[in-house]
């Protein structure tokens, strides 16, 4: 637990030093004859003791005084200094008598008695002097104990919200791709932001947390209610609580109004019973427009507590109608497969199975290997994998998929600022489809892990692409789970295809378009590659073509 605090640095007192030697007190300029004393062998040791810190901090009868120094105002620790000295004073002078002690420094009084004297008199200060360090030295250690105790008491306390503000800001510091965080000093916006922002209820900490995000400039490091976080999770996790459908962007080939476009509907999920079909475009989600909503906010806004409802504005063909939905736990099966005959005959003829991806939950990978299996029985000679309006998902399920397909090769690089960090590859031990022709339709919805797979797939020639230029998600996050349910998606780090190319905000390039006209369904595609006078027609040997 990181906690502010104010610090000062305590100035030193004085240091004092405590010593003596031997002087012959009887002898005067004005004597004319120096009395000659008689000289015993006897050893005499030189004593210095030094204190360079505060005097106070002697504890001859003075413990509860320092007990309570804390509270002693200036001049009352000046009148406790000098008393401290005055009763060093007096115990040195009881034992010798013959020390005169003044602020700041020690003078030696003439001492009127004999070298005998001063003998005997060492033995007792050595003795006294040695007991005495003891007390100074506990009482030094008492002292700076409450000096530090004083100088480091917080400049104000930290709230329970403060403190779930300072985690979401240290999993940033920690997390973040970007350590110079857009350019900012990230200490000091903890610093003002503590200061100035109010964090008084739980929603004023919510909003102080959006806001610090949004100093990133990163519309992926998002900050996720406590709801909606369990909503990602359970979505990651192969099912969801919504209303059932994949969404994408409009091809608006025909002139239909700008929103977003029904992929699909899940098999007996609510808006499929509302009656929702692959092609209606949804123009409002609880009277906001989606003409600038993206796919991500639009997904977040469909998704909800089980029970709760949500209203859609739905342009279905020339008609426009208002849907109340009720949200509910839907099972989301992330393939959709279909065998293709294309006419022909003897060798020319084709028979190519169609694999859509919608999404890269855990079950992805299974599900990818189930329809691979279950198309081969059919004796299939190519595949076609859509990934088009697939936004993406748990990137080690894109990295399984890219195993499938590829009996060699790096599947990407992930980097940070300093460069690569680490290579995702396969040696081909997991590959069960790597050398039937393959295809691979991509557009402007195909993002985040279906641009690592579709560009480890292009970058190794293991397949050709159709369609348009990928979304430009070049980055990927994690996601933390705060202390009260909350959590934070936050970019991690940044990836390159095999050939070293940063697809951020750029996207992978298809090899080929797509007629404008090309169907986004199992059934549409497959009209496509047999009927020779359909708008969408495509041959095989242009699909498979490099």
């Amino acid at each position: 637990m990181e906690v502010l605090a104010s610090s000062s640095s305590a100035s030193l007192s004085p240091h004092f030093a405590i010593s003596y030697t031997y002087k012959n007190p009887n002898f005067t300029a004005k004597a004319a004859t120096p009395q000659v004393l008689t000289w015993k062998p006897h050893a005499i040791r030189i004593v210095k003791a030094q204190l360079r810190s505060c005097l106070p901090c002697k504890r001859t009868n003075a413990r509860n005084k320092l007990r309570n120094w804390s509270n002693i105002d200036g001049g009352s620790k000046h009148y406790f200094l000098l008393q401290s000295i005055s009763r060093l004073h007096k115990n040195l002078s009881s034992k010798c008598g013959f020390f005169s002690i003044s602020y700041g420094r020690f003078k030696l009084r003439r001492y009127s008695g004999t070298l005998q004297k001063v003998i005997d008199c060492s033995e007792k200060i050595r003795r006294h002097v040695s007991v005495l360090s003891v007390h100074l030295l506990v009482g030094v250690m008492l002292v700076m104990s409450l000096s530090v105790s004083v100088s480091k008491s917080p400049s104000w306390a930290l709230t329970e919200e403060n403190l779930l503000f300072l985690e979401a800001w240290r999993t940033i510091d920690r997390a973040y791709v970007d350590k110079t965080f857009n350019g900012q000093s990230w200490f000091r916006y903890r610093e003002n932001a503590l200061r100035n922002e109010p964090m008084n209820t739980r929603e004023q900490t919510y909003m102080a947390i959006r806001k610090m995000l949004a100093t990133l400039d990163d519309p992926f490091t998002r900050f996720l209610e406590p709801e909606k976080f369990k909503s990602l999770r359970s979505g990651t996790q192969g099912a969801l609580t919504g209303v059932g459908l994949s969404i994408g962007y409009p091809t608006q080939f025909d002139g239909s109004p700008a929103g977003l476009v029904v992929i699909s509907a899940a098999p007996g999920g609510p808006a499929n019973r509302a009656g929702l079909l692959p092609g209606d475009v949804i123009l409002a989600i609880d009277d906001t427009s989606t003409e600038m909503m993206g796919i991500y906010d639009a997904a977040e806004r469909l998704q909800g507590p089980e029970g709760s409802s949500v209203e859609l504005t739905i342009r279905s063909g020339p008609e426009e109608k208002h849907v109340a939905l009720t949200r509910e736990k839907v099972s989301l099966n992330p393939v959709k497969s279909r065998l293709c005959q294309v006419p022909g005959s003897g060798r020319d003829s084709r028979r190519i199975g169609y694999i859509k991806l919608t999404s890269f939950n855990q079950n992805a990978s299974g599900a990818v290997k189930e329809a691979i299996d279950t198309l081969r029985s059919n004796s299939v000679n190519a595949f076609v994998l859509d990934l088009r309006d697939n936004s993406g998902g748990l990137f080690p399920e894109g990295i399984e998929i890219a195993k499938i397909w590829l009996d060699k090769g790096v599947i990407v690089y992930i980097c940070d600022s300093r460069g690569v960090r680490d290579i995702y590859d396969t040696d081909g031990s997991n590959a069960i489809a790597a050398s039937e022709p393959l295809a691979v339709l991509v557009n402007k919805g195909t993002a985040s892990a279906s641009e690592i797979l579709a560009g480890a797939l292009k970058d190794n020639k293991r397949a050709v692409l159709f369609g348009e230029p990928t979304y430009g998600k070049g980055k990927i996050q994690s996601v933390f789970e705060l202390s009260d349910g909350s959590g934070l998606a936050v970019t991690v780090a940044r990836y390159e295809t095999p050939a070293h190319t940063d697809i951020d905000k750029v996207g992978v390039i298809p090899d080929h378009p797509l007629p404008t006209t090309f169907p986004k369904d199992e059934e549409g595609f497959c009209s496509c590659l047999q009927d020779p006078a359909s708008t969408c027609y495509m041959n095989r040997v242009q699909l498979f073509a490099r």
